[in-house]
């Protein structure tokens, strides 16, 4: 008896939260947190908006670009600085601005995610570690270059290195974190990152600031970033923070408020993107919570439809009822670098002068038509307008949390495919659904299996040689911080790439498995 009691408070629990959690109250939270998130960009307007992927990209219809902390990294006893997401873009991003805002969410309980209590401070100190360091190599060398140099614009001596955290991280975890630092910054150094034209283009060291919904900002005293004596990176949690359940009205409807509402898309969103939500948001939002469901169906087949006529990936969006709805170049010149606009407008990432290039699926069926080839590691075939058959290879590859060697077996026709086009110095363009894993950790099989391997002289980093069909690789064997040091090539070009731990452990286990055969 007490253990059925016990099942129906559970049950009863479970079937209030998800009558609190509709897809309407979702919608309605991330427009409402939006409005925050607006406000507050427009106190610094000529600081790019940035969102950490994914949550944050649904809370405001336009960014400047997008990063990805992890909160993972920052989770008490599990900190870390992960070379494969350096986000290096961000930090060069707000060296040419002077700064920039960072956007993210979380669940009820906490004012910010560790993304951005720990991670991004954690970041931000490794690399005004490294930059410090190159700067300190730089005064040995020629002391009076570090005082003259108008390129760095800073000195070592005034170069701030400290961890900077939030009042609510306990001195306890502070100095766990600072015992930590001067291994990751010999991370980041050995990585191959380009901490040279880092340097060049921070003139002020990184530092973190902290607003939530909660802080108090006088409006007629916002200090002009320009007068700080950092580069300030601003973390804005967008969503409220309190730990009640929120019932809201206004004078048409009620709905309940979600802290963090865009977090776990897969669970709520039937398909619906941030890019398709702000496109129809006005009608979403004003059309009440009875027939939001099926407004927000109605959107995403007729994306669908239209996608799929235009031969992009477009596989049917199936959503099971829940049961509360049962009932009723190489060159290191600023000027090269380029920030892409997020979701669906990102476009083609070239990586130097390799003829290698990366993008989405939908990327390739809409602008392959100046690429010599294509090679489609989506789980979907796309229409491509290439008429040769050697000129298109589709390898449906999915992700090794759905088979852990899917990757790994298709890698061998992949490498060849490149191989063989690009020994006749054609263009390839990878591609995968979004451009951000399995097509990145391909090109990355690809790079170290067939290109040799040369490092610059002034700022250690890695340069790769020319297409050299494997001769180097055969010869050399491949070690995981060499192949760390690929990837930070990499993504210096691709700055969307999120490669995940399984596919790279795949492709390491194919570069040994090629090397013990040769």
């Amino acid at each position: 008896m007490e253990n059925e009691t016990k099942l129906s408070i559970y049950r009863a629990a479970r079937t209030i939260k998800r009558k609190d959690n509709t897809l309407y109250n979702a919608l309605r939270s991330i427009y409402e947190d939006s409005i925050f998130v607006g406000e507050i960009s427009q106190l610094w307007p000529q600081l790019p908006l940035v969102a950490n992927l994914r949550c944050g990209l649904w809370y405001n219809p336009k960014f400047h670009s997008t990063c990805y902390f992890k909160s993972t990294d920052g989770h008490t006893n599990n900190w870390s600085f992960n070379t494969s997401r350096l986000n290096f873009h961000i930090a060069l991003l707000a060296g040419q601005k002077g700064g920039c805002i960072i956007v993210d969410s979380t669940r009820r309980g906490k004012r910010f995610p560790d993304s951005m209590s720990k991670t991004i401070p954690i970041w931000t100190c490794v690399l005004n570690r490294s930059i410090f360091n190159f700067l300190n190599k730089l005064s040995n060398a020629d002391a009076s270059l570090v005082k003259q140099d108008s390129n760095t614009g800073c000195n070592s001596h005034d170069w701030d290195c400290s961890l900077h955290l939030p009042l609510w991280v306990s001195e306890t975890e502070k100095a766990a974190i600072e015992d930590r630092l001067e291994g990751w910054t010999k991370d980041l150094e050995t990585s191959g990152a380009d901490i040279v034209i880092l340097a060049s283009c921070l003139k002020k060291p990184l530092r973190p600031l902290w607003i939530s919904q909660k802080t108090v900002i006088w409006i007629n005293e916002v200090p002009d970033y320009d007068s700080w004596d950092f580069t300030p990176i601003i973390l804005v949690s967008a969503s409220s923070t309190s730990g009640v359940t929120q019932h809201r009205t206004t004078s048409e409807f009620s709905w309940n408020y979600i802290p963090g509402a865009g977090d776990d898309e897969e669970s709520w969103a039937r398909g619906l993107s941030p890019n398709l939500f702000w496109n129809h948001a006005y009608d979403l939002i004003s059309t009440g919570p009875d027939v939001c469901n099926q407004k927000v169906a109605d959107i995403v087949e007729k994306d669908r439809v239209y996608r799929a006529r235009r031969g992009q990936d477009a596989p049917q969006i199936t959503v099971k009822p829940s049961i509360s709805e049962r009932s009723p170049c190489l060159d290191p010149d600023l000027s090269n670098i380029t920030i892409s606009p997020s979701d669906e407008e990102c476009g083609i990432f070239w990586l130097g002068s390799t003829n290698l290039a990366l993008g989405s699926s939908q990327i390739a069926a809409e602008r392959s038509s100046n690429i010599d080839c294509v090679l489609n590691c989506d789980q979907w075939p796309i229409s491509v307008h290439h008429q040769e058959a050697e000129a298109y290879l589709h390898l449906p590859i999915v992700s090794s949390k759905m088979d852990r060697f899917s990757l790994f077996n298709n890698l061998p026709s992949a490498v060849n495919f490149a191989k063989s086009n690009l020994t006749k110095g054609r263009t390839l363009l990878i591609c995968c659904h979004d451009g951000e894993d399995i097509s990145v950790c391909v090109c990355l099989a690809i790079l170290i299996s067939l290109f040799n391997d040369e490092v610059s002289q002034v700022s250690c980093t890695p340069l790769l040689g020319s297409f050299d069909d494997g001769k180097s690789f055969s010869e050399t064997g491949i070690t995981k911080c060499e192949m760390r040091r690929r990837l930070v090539y990499v993504c210096k070009f691709a700055i969307k790439a999120r490669p995940s731990s399984g596919n790279l452990k795949q492709v390491f286990s194919f570069l040994n498995s090629e090397v013990a055969e040769v």
